[in-house]
């Protein structure tokens, strides 16, 4: 049976309560929120639209989740007739999806701004410990080292070769494979407030994986989000308020590969194991697709390189939270 990790929760939405899909709650006269609940790319993903009109407000997040089902189809890696999917089967594709293209580019442009730390070809590291763990009196220790440097031997991001212009992707090296995890539930965040936007819609908290926050809510406040605490993720360690704002987090903690919790999902590129459990970055961006991603970059790189990445990277602010608990702010 195959490995099935757990994602759990980076931030959470203060002074809110829980609901059924589509459900709407009265929170001032003539005011409504519409409340959809369901998964993007195997996360808990959740629309809370602000609106005036239910009819026009179903209409916006069906066609929303339309969006979310399309885009899916394009990034998913359990979906094996994703675009990724038959490009880490074959090695290359031809006619890729716009959206593949133009985040792949990020993800690339991200890898070199960031050395590598950040590189979205670990795929095949993934696979390595989700195979080793899935297995019967697997070693506790993890793989070997040398399924280990053989793994971590097709990770180079500069072995991925881009012709938008004839929409082709190819993979250099033979057992290549690609994640754009670290990234895509950004993007598909940015992509399905831009459908809400498109039906007159301006007052929303829209979170496929990573939480966007447009306008302020009706009542003039900013949103409110709640930083986790890794050691117990229903404890909030620290609050931001945001406006107009993406806030993405990676966290080992996120998803433990092994039942003792020692090996996790972000990958350290230069050696091939993983990152500490108990430690996490917020990133907080304008967009999905610029905070989502970096914060993955930022807690795997040095300490001395993170605010020159994080301007670079085009994000304005990063929360570190390291085991004991303890917030950093560092501002761009």
């Amino acid at each position: 049976m195959a490995l099935i990790p757990q994602r759990r929760r980076f931030l959470t939405l203060m002074a809110l309560g829980v609901g059924i899909p589509l459900t709407a709650y009265w929170t001032r006269p003539s005011v409504q929120m519409a409340l959809w609940e369901g998964e993007a790319l195997g996360a808990p993903a959740t629309i809370r639209l602000y609106h005036q009109q239910e009819g026009r407000a179903q209409a916006a997040i069906h066609a929303a989740l339309a969006e979310l089902a399309r885009l899916e189809s394009v990034f998913s890696l359990q979906r094996r007739d994703s675009a990724l999917s038959r490009l880490n089967r074959d090695g290359e594709l031809h006619g890729a999806p716009p959206d593949l293209m133009r985040l792949l580019q990020r993800a690339l442009h991200l890898a070199q701004l960031s050395d590598g730390v950040y590189d979205p070809t670990v795929q095949p590291l993934w696979t390595l410990y989700q195979r080793h763990f899935s297995q019967p009196g697997a070693d506790p220790a993890g793989p070997s080292p040398a399924a280990r440097e053989a793994a971590l031997a097709l990770v180079d991001w500069r072995a991925v070769s881009l012709h938008p212009e004839q929409g082709h992707i190819r993979l250099q090296q033979s057992g290549m494979g690609l994640t754009l995890n670290g990234g895509a539930q950004g993007y598909i965040t940015d992509r399905v407030a831009e459908v809400l936007r498109a039906y007159g819609f301006d007052r929303m908290l829209v979170d496929m994986g990573e939480p966007l926050a447009l306008s302020h809510k009706p009542d003039g406040t900013a949103w409110r989000l709640a930083l986790a605490n890794p050691a117990n993720p229903d404890e909030a360690l620290d609050t931001i308020e945001v406006v107009d704002r993406c806030v993405a987090t990676s966290g080992g903690y996120g998803t433990v590969l092994d039942p003792a919790g020692r090996f996790t999902h972000i990958f350290d590129t230069r050696t091939g194991m993983t990152a500490p459990a108990l430690q996490g970055v917020s990133v907080v961006a304008r967009s999905g697709m610029i905070a989502d991603g970096l914060s993955t970059a930022l807690l795997m790189v040095p300490q001395a390189k993170r605010l020159g990445l994080l301007r670079a990277a085009g994000a304005e602010q990063a929360i570190f939270v390291t085991p004991q608990g303890i917030t950093a702010h560092l501002i761009a």
